[in-house]
């Protein structure tokens, strides 16, 4: 877990909460409700706990385990079970595991019936076409993002919406998680190597 903790100006990032502030000395104990540790949100998720989303995970490893923000992602698709579909070299694979530490986006809306009813259908249907049969694949143009986006257009077409491009669904649906999730990575990887990450807070958050 990480922990928040505000006080002298500035806040203070640990594992475990302190009895005095790193920053000033002064005494947490009785610093009132102001500066109570506050747990952080973890922006990662157990994958296969996370039916119709979009996965992202690093192609190797994880997330809190070594990744350096730059290696490479992997992306998919869950059905309504957690299995997720994912494209390769290799085709599609339907996954069980593998995928317990991601980034997940929510595609559908519990008020959305008919697509909850035949979202496994879609995605299996749609996982079978040609296109995604292993000498397609392409690296750079034709890969595991183009499955999961011409997936999430498919099911847009089909409600009567237009598709979005590459650049709208990233600015729309992906960078508003990879920057939580970068944020939250800074700070796991802070204090991997020390007790207090003190951020101090310009004046206008002091107030």
């Amino acid at each position: 877990a990480v922990l928040r903790v505000r006080h002298c100006r500035a806040l203070v990032y640990c594992r475990r909460a302190p009895p005095r502030c790193p920053a000033c000395g002064g005494d947490l104990r009785n610093a009132g409700l102001a500066a109570a540790p506050v747990r952080l949100h973890s922006p990662f998720r157990h994958g296969h706990g996370q039916p119709r989303a979009f996965l992202i995970r690093p192609t190797r490893g994880s997330f809190l385990d070594g990744y350096d923000g730059h290696c490479d992602l992997h992306v998919g698709i869950t059905n309504s079970k957690g299995v997720v579909y994912n494209y390769d070299q290799e085709g599609v694979h339907r996954a069980g595991s593998g995928w317990e530490q991601s980034i997940s986006i929510p595609l559908v809306q519990p008020d959305m019936w008919e697509l909850l009813q035949h979202w496994d259908n879609l995605l299996e249907e749609f996982s079978l076409e040609e296109a995604w049969l292993p000498h397609r694949y392409q690296e750079q143009q034709h890969n595991c993002f183009t499955f999961a986006l011409a997936f999430v257009n498919r099911v847009r077409q089909g409600r009567g919406r237009q598709p979005l491009s590459k650049a709208q669904f990233t600015e729309s649906f992906l960078l508003p998680h990879t920057r939580e999730a970068s944020r939250y990575l800074t700070l796991h990887q802070q204090l991997a190597h020390r007790d207090f990450y003190i951020v101090p807070l310009a004046e206008q958050e002091q107030e």
